[in-house]
C-alpha cells in the first residue's frame, strides 16, 4: 500500500518505463522512502488517490497536498543522470528480476549513486550485493530458457510451424525470443509463457504482454493447455525419446550432477523429462550393476578367429638408439645419450642416466658430475680418453622446478627397458673391468636390485670381466661437508685405480690352454 501523501509512480513498459519515472522522481528530489512504486494493472494502482502517470506531456496528480513548486519540478524536464556502463548493465538486467519490490529497490540504488555513493555498485555493499545477485539470477534464467525450450512441429501444418511452452523464472522472454529468431532463420514459431508470448513469422518478431493478448489471438489453432501439460508431440519426438533412452548408462549415473545441470523444475517441460524418474528408479534397483550389459548381450555378433600374436600391431625393432621407444622417457628428453670412448677400452664406466647438460649436449658425463669423475680418474692415473663411459639409462628423466629441470631417479622398468642397449655396448666393447657408479648402475649390470654397500671395496667376477662398484660422482655434489666430499672423491678414485690394476692383470695373464682332443670327447 502507498504511504499517505506520497506519490505512486506507475511503471508501464519494463525498464524503459521505470527509467522515465525514476528520472522524474530524481528531478523532483524525492528520496526513495517518499515514493511508492507500482506496475500498471497491479493492486497498488487500483483505488490509489495519487498517480504520477507516464505520459509524454506533464502528468497531472490527484490531490493538492504537495506544494505547487514541487509539482512543477516533478513534471518538468528530466535531469541528466550519468551512471557507469557497468551499473547501467546491472540495472537493465535486474529490471527483469520478477519481484514486487524491484522498482523501489532499483530507484534506491540510482538515488544513492546520484548522491555520490559509488559503493552501491560494489558487491561488497549490501544493496550492491543484492543488485548483483538479481542480475546473476536473470542471466541464469536467460540461459535456462535457451537451454530448456522444446519446440514441437504442428501436426496440422500451417503457421507458425513450431510451438513451445515455457515458464521462465524472470522476465527474459524478449531476450530469449531474439536468440531463437536469430538461430531458427526463416522457420516460424510461437513461444507461450504465463506472462507473455512471442511470435516469429520468419521476418518479424512480436512480443505480447500476455498469452491471451494480440499475438495469441492472431494465431489460431494453438492448444495452450496441451502445450502446458506436455501433451503436444510430433513425429520426431518418439525417435528422440528412443535415442535418449538408449544412451542412458545407469552404471555412470550421478544423480547430484544430473539435478545440478538439469534442475528438476524443468523436467515437466522436456519430452525426455518423463523418462528420467523411471530410469533413475531402475538404476537404484540394480541396473547399475549390469549397466548396458543386457542390451549388449542381445546383439548378435560374428566371432573372428585370430592368433593373438597376429593381433599385435607391427612395431619395427629399433635399429638405433635415437629410434628407441622401449619406455616413455624419450617423450620428454632432448635426445638419447649414447656411451663414448675407445671400442677397445679395457675399462667401462657405467653411470645412472644423463643429466641436464648431458641431455642438451648428447654426451655422457660433461656436466658437474663429469668434472668430479675427471678429477677421480686423474688421481687414479687413468686418462679419460682410455675408458668407455656410458649410462644404464640413455634418456634424461626429470621433473620441473620453475625454469629448472631436476634429476629424477629412473624406475626399474626404465632400467630394464634400456638393458638392451647396455648389453649391446658390453658385447661390442668387451671390457675387462666394469666400474659401476652408483646403485642404479650396479643393479643394471647385475640384472637385479643390489645393495651398493655390499659391493664397495669388494671386486667380483662377472663372466669374463671384473665388477668394481663405487659411488656416483653426483653424490659428492650433494653433501655439504667438505671432508666427506673429499672421502667420496677418493673412494671413486680408488675404485677406478683398482679397475686399472685388474685390467692390467687380465691383459698380462696367460691364456687358458686349449682342451686336448681327448678332453673334448
Amino acid at each position: 500500500m502507498s504511504r499517505a501523501g506520497s506519490p505512486v509512480l506507475v511503471v508501464d513498459g519494463g525498464y524503459a518505463g521505470w527509467r522515465a519515472q525514476a528520472l522524474r522522481a530524481l528531478a523532483a528530489g524525492w528520496p526513495p522512502e517518499a515514493v511508492t512504486w507500482a506496475e500498471r494493472g497491479s493492486a497498488a494502482c487500483t483505488g490509489t488517490a495519487q498517480l504520477m502517470l507516464l505520459d509524454a506531456g506533464p502528468a497531472p496528480m490527484a490531490g493538492d497536498d504537495l506544494p505547487s513548486a514541487e509539482r512543477q519540478q516533478a513534471v518538468g524536464a528530466a535531469p541528466m543522470v550519468r551512471v557507469s556502463k557497468a551499473l547501467a548493465a546491472l540495472l537493465q538486467q535486474a529490471a527483469r528480476y520478477r519481484s514486487p519490490q524491484r522498482w523501489a529497490f532499483l530507484y534506491r540504488v540510482l538515488w544513492r549513486w546520484c548522491q555520490g555513493d559509488r559503493a552501491v555498485a560494489s558487491p561488497a555493499d549490501e544493496d550492491g550485493a543484492r543488485l548483483h545477485a538479481m542480475a546473476k539470477s536473470v542471466r541464469r534464467a536467460h540461459h535456462d530458457m535457451i537451454a530448456y525450450v522444446r519446440f514441437h512441429r504442428r501436426s496440422s501444418g500451417g503457421s507458425p510451424e513450431y510451438l513451445a511452452w515455457y515458464e521462465p523464472e524472470h522476465d527474459v522472454l524478449a531476450d530469449a525470443a531474439d536468440h531463437f529468431a536469430r538461430r531458427m532463420g526463416g522457420s516460424s514459431w510461437w513461444i507461450g509463457t504465463p506472462q507473455g508470448a512471442a511470435l516469429w513469422d520468419g521476418h518479424t518478431l512480436q512480443v505480447s504482454a500476455t498469452p491471451a493478448g494480440a499475438i495469441s489471438d492472431a494465431v489460431p489453432g494453438i492448444d495452450v493447455q496441451a502445450l502446458r501439460a506436455g501433451a503436444a508431440a510430433d513425429d520426431i519426438e518418439p525417435l528422440w525419446l528412443a535415442y535418449y533412452r538408449s544412451i542412458f548408462n545407469p552404471a555412470r549415473l550421478n544423480e547430484a550432477a544430473l539435478e545440478q545441470h538439469m534442475p528438476v523444475r524443468f523436467w515437466k517441460g522436456l519430452p525426455e523429462g518423463r523418462l528420467i524418474p523411471a530410469m533413475i528408479a531402475d538404476a537404484r534397483n540394480g541396473a547399475r550393476r549390469v549397466a548396458q550389459a543386457g542390451a549388449v548381450g542381445t546383439m548378435r555378433g560374428k566371432p573372428v578367429a585370430v592368433n593373438p600374436e597376429d593381433a599385435q600391431p607391427l612395431r619395427p625393432a629399433p635399429s638405433s638408439l635415437d629410434q628407441c621407444r622401449r619406455c616413455e622417457l624419450w617423450r620428454h628428453a632432448t635426445q638419447a645419450v649414447p656411451g663414448h670412448g675407445p671400442q677397445t677400452a679395457r675399462i667401462m664406466l657405467v653411470g645412472e642416466q644423463p643429466g641436464d647438460q648431458e641431455d642438451l649436449a648428447g654426451r655422457a658425463f660433461v656436466g658437474p658430475a663429469g668434472k668430479v669423475l675427471d678429477e677421480a680418474m686423474r688421481r687414479a692415473g687413468v686418462p679419460p680418453d682410455s675408458v668407455y663411459v656410458t649410462n644404464a639409462v640413455k634418456h634424461f628423466k626429470w621433473i620441473a622446478r620453475g625454469k629448472r629441470r631436476l634429476h629424477k631417479t629412473p624406475a626399474q622398468r626404465e632400467v630394464q627397458a634400456c638393458a638392451h642397449w647396455l648389453e649391446e655396448e658390453r658385447a661390442r666393447v668387451r671390457p675387462a673391468v666394469i666400474v659401476t657408479l652408483g646403485a642404479t648402475a650396479l643393479g643394471a649390470i647385475l640384472g637385479a636390485t643390489a645393495s651398493l654397500r655390499d659391493y664397495l671395496n669388494a671386486p667380483a667376477r662377472l663372466g669374463d670381466a671384473w665388477l668394481v662398484a663405487t659411488w656416483h660422482p653426483s653424490y659428492a655434489l650433494r653433501v655439504d661437508d667438505a671432508g666427506k666430499r673429499e672421502d667420496i672423491v677418493s673412494a671413486i678414485a680408488q675404485a677406478i685405480a683398482k679397475g686399472r690394476e685388474l685390467a692390467t692383470a687380465a691383459a698380462t695373464a696367460p691364456s687358458p690352454p686349449s682342451p686336448s682332443p681327448a678332453e673334448t670327447q
